[in-house]
């Protein structure tokens, strides 16, 4: 059991895939225009993932080396299909809110991680766990992200109007470059608070910290090798 809970803890604070392990950045930035929509591609990519998690585990040891990546894309495809004909039947507004990246789900980085890195070579009961935690923190993460640029870009959150009609929105949040400008300052806050992300790996002695970098100008040419 103490396995497990390292498992959600890892996911959704110690490797968030979004905030620490910067995956999955191509449905974080296009789908988080509103709350409801980064809550419904956070559920979506948390179900596929802690089935294809169970499944991969489960028959670790039946497939091959050989063709496992192979194996994982059909399973997690099989997955997607059905989660996105589920979502298409009684959650329409969701749909089309998502459009494509639904089905895109079948190449996100951190489904096929998670198989590669963890699933096969851990048994059931963890390798669900560790679905669940990476699940949870990608749609917290994205959740987060919606709220901001819901509220700020349109005034509402869930659709649900907050600021007062007095109050003129700021439409840039809304769009693409909102994205990267909310993502940047709750990664910077996150560098203030010491919270390491992958760019912290990149170079050797890397604290995280770029706007206090005792490496200057070399810490971009290490990076670089």
């Amino acid at each position: 059991m103490n396995a497990c809970k390292e498992r959600l803890y890892n996911g959704i604070v110690k490797e968030n895939p979004t905030f620490v392990l910067m995956l999955g950045m191509c449905p974080t930035l296009a789908v988080s225009t509103a709350a409801i929509n980064g809550l419904g591609m956070g559920f979506s990519t948390l179900a596929v993932l802690v089935l294809s998690n169970l499944i991969i585990s489960l028959l670790r040891k039946v497939i091959p080396d050989e063709v496992r990546l192979p194996a994982y894309i059909v399973i997690v495809a099989s997955l997607v299909t059905v989660t996105e004909l589920l979502i298409k039947a009684y959650l329409p507004s969701i749909y089309s809110a998502l459009g494509l990246y639904i089905p895109l789900i079948v190449v996100n980085c951190i489904i096929l991680g998670r198989a590669e890195a963890y699933a096969n070579k851990a048994h059931p009961l963890p390798a669900v766990f560790d679905g669940i935690g990476m699940g949870l923190g990608f749609t917290i993460a994205l959740t987060a992200l919606g709220m901001i640029r819901e509220l700020v870009g349109a005034g509402t959150l869930f659709g649900i109007q907050i600021l007062p009609k007095s109050v003129e929105p700021i439409g840039i949040f809304v769009k693409a470059p909102g994205a990267f400008l909310v993502l940047g300052f709750m990664i910077a806050v996150l560098n203030f608070f010491n919270v390491k992300n992958r760019s912290s790996e990149m170079v050797t002695g890397c604290d995280g910290c770029c706007a206090a970098c005792a490496k200057g100008p070399a810490c971009g040419k290490e990076a670089e090798k």
